[in-house]
């Protein structure tokens, strides 16, 4: 089954960085053919497209915003570079393959959604769960090396707010630094036993928004970050409760700013299946009775600068689509 390769390469020369999907979707609506072809604007910011033939029971789904920073695309005989070769225009491009070649065999019952905002909080998959729509199965096309997610961790985040008394870095003895405080924090989180998950392995966690601009001869007076857990079924319910305990014993302040949690996906039989540790937006998509997360490409190339895939896991994927298909029509 043969992806089309200028239509993926067209996909790929717009710059859909997350909040910019509009010139992408206007060109996807206008493109892709389907007997029904419906478009939503989001809220946020950009606009959901849906192509169905016929009344879908199988909704495949991803979404069409991509991480910054905007990386052209490039072909390197089997193998297409660029942002969102994988995490997920290449997943667009092999889901409309597969529904084009469904089509051809005189099937329907299938649909197409196309969501913006996933890379920052799935604005477009919770503006979608609010209209009437409704189908039985989904499938989100996110890059798991082919393989049917069994269960995703969750996540948590948080907005940390260190401050200090700023005084002559000579004297540090008549300040106090909110960067100390911070790397005090980090280092007793550092310490916390979350547990080991049978399915989805370790707690893990990561920085990020890391702002403290004081001059180097001044003890900072304030720092600003995030700090953003994938969670387990183990640790789901005590991150919180320890993230709490630890940032209660210095001068700061902390606020929840959401997450979801960890999850068990539906999936077909005969085709393998693996945990995973990203997110996506089946958790926001509860018009469907039964969601699935299966997509060609890996995520170790996802949001790399070298970001991936072969035309082989893309014809690979729209076969395996149309199998799964068949299999629950």
């Amino acid at each position: 089954m043969a992806i089309d390769l200028k239509l993926f390469r067209d996909i790929l020369a717009f710059d859909s960085t997350t909040g910019s999907e509009g010139p992408l979707a206007d060109f996807l609506e206008k493109t892709l053919q389907a007997p029904s072809v419906q478009g939503w604007d989001v809220p946020e910011g950009g606009r959901n497209l849906l192509f169905s033939w016929g009344v879908p029971r199988v909704v495949f789904c991803t979404h069409m915003d991509t991480v910054p920073p905007y990386i052209p695309p490039k072909a390197e005989g089997d193998v297409v570079y660029g942002r969102g070769a994988c995490d997920a225009k290449g997943q667009i491009a092999a889901m409309y393959a597969a529904c084009k070649a469904m089509e051809a065999e005189g099937l329907d019952g299938f649909g197409l959604l196309l969501l913006s905002g996933e890379e920052t909080g799935s604005w477009g998959a919770k503006a979608f769960a609010k209209t009437a729509f409704r189908a039985p199965y989904l499938i989100v096309g996110e890059p798991t090396d082919g393989k049917m997610v069994s269960a995703c961790k969750g996540t948590k985040a948080f907005e940390l707010h260190f401050l200090g008394e700023p005084f002559h870095s000579g004297y540090p003895q008549f300040g106090s630094s909110a960067v100390d405080a911070f790397v005090d924090f980090v280092n007793e989180l550092r310490e916390v036993d979350f547990g080991t998950d049978p399915v989805l392995g370790a707690t893990t966690w990561n920085i990020g928004r890391l702002v403290s601009d004081n001059p180097q001869n001044v003890l900072s007076p304030s720092l600003r970050c995030r700090l953003y857990f994938r969670t387990t079924f183990v640790s789901d319910a005590m991150v919180t409760e320890e993230v709490r305990r630890i940032i209660s014993g210095y001068h700061a302040k902390i606020a929840e700013i959401g997450g979801d949690a960890p999850s068990r996906w539906f999936t077909v039989p005969g085709f393998e299946c693996a945990p995973a540790s990203f997110g996506s937006d089946a958790p926001h998509l509860s018009n469907f009775e039964h969601r699935a997360i299966c997509g060609s490409g890996s995520i170790r190339f996802a949001h790399r600068d070298d970001e991936h895939i072969t035309l082989a896991e893309l014809d690979e994927a729209a076969e395996r689509y149309v199998a799964m298909f068949k299999a629950l029509r």
